[in-house]
């Protein structure tokens, strides 16, 4: 029996988020239904409202929800309800790919997370008997409610906060993946990151845990720059955009200068790899 719902939805290209009261089917044998607790709302949300990965409207988006498991299917073998979870992205475990173990780098990743829809086409949500394109990172957490398979969803611990943990479902992995698993950095390895939003501050602090040293954060704003320090950076240098390309390139290089003398030059190869791992990811 569906269950009823309330979400945000989003009816054209760069409309606003709607709540209202929707209906969410029953779970597959392989799915489970989670009370979101928490969702963070990333840039991506944001561009699927805008129309860039052409999802059908009406849609619910979010992809970092963080809940409690409500109901699983008669499949599921990891979970049971009343577990607090963290829902993460989609793979299909069939391409290449996958089959290799790496599932953030998934063939079909693109359509699991845009499309709308569940991999066979099948809606999850519906108002007054029409179809709400959800399924969104296989999640849209943008609601009290959401289904996702087994194999996208993380089991925490019961007295971690839920409502802090969704992060960790993109921008978290995301930052700290490509530091601690593409970069791999040693200790006292220096490392540079540009930008300390909610990834790059991910990276810093995944360097922190590797014991990098020294560790430089760039952005634009001061209050970024602060919180950086308090996460791990020992270096914060602010570059302004200025007016034009040329004065933004400028001051562009400019911060990578400072970052030479860092340190008298040492080690800072990793700093400049840092910043294309991280954009890379």
């Amino acid at each position: 029996m569906p269950t009823p719902i309330t979400a945000a939805v989003v009816r054209e290209k760069f409309g606003a988020f709607a709540i209202d009261q929707l209906e969410l089917t029953d779970p597959r044998p392989d799915e489970v239904l989670v009370r979101i607790v928490a969702s963070g709302m990333c840039q991506t949300d944001l561009h699927g409202r805008d129309g860039y990965y052409n999802t059908p409207y009406p849609a619910v988006y979010g992809h970092e929800g963080a809940g409690i498991v409500q109901a699983v299917g008669k499949a599921v073998t990891k979970f049971s309800a009343g577990d607090h979870v963290v829902i993460s992205f989609p793979w299909c475990g069939d391409c290449p790919n996958c089959r290799r173990d790496l599932p953030s780098h998934c063939m079909r990743g693109f359509d699991l997370k845009m499309r709308g829809t569940r991999a066979d086409g099948s809606t999850l949500m519906r108002k007054d008997g029409a179809p709400v394109y959800s399924a969104f990172f296989q999640q849209s957490s943008f609601a009290t409610h959401a289904i996702a398979n087994e194999r996208f969803i993380v089991k925490v611990r019961k007295d971690a906060p839920l409502e802090l943990l969704g992060l960790f479902a993109c921008s978290g992995q995301t930052g700290a993946g490509a530091v601690l698993n593409t970069m791999r950095p040693q200790p006292g390895d220096s490392f540079a990151v540009f930008g300390v939003g909610a990834v790059g501050l991910s990276g810093l602090m995944a360097a922190k845990i590797a014991g990098c040293d020294p560790i430089i954060a760039v952005d634009l704003h001061d209050d970024r720059l602060a919180l950086a320090r308090t996460l791990g950076a020992t270096h914060v240098n602010v570059s302004a955009l200025g007016n034009s390309v040329a004065q933004a390139q400028a001051r562009a290089y400019q911060a990578v200068d400072r970052i030479k003398w860092v340190d008298g030059f040492c080690r800072r190869d990793i700093g400049f790899r840092a910043v294309e791992r991280e954009k890379a990811s």
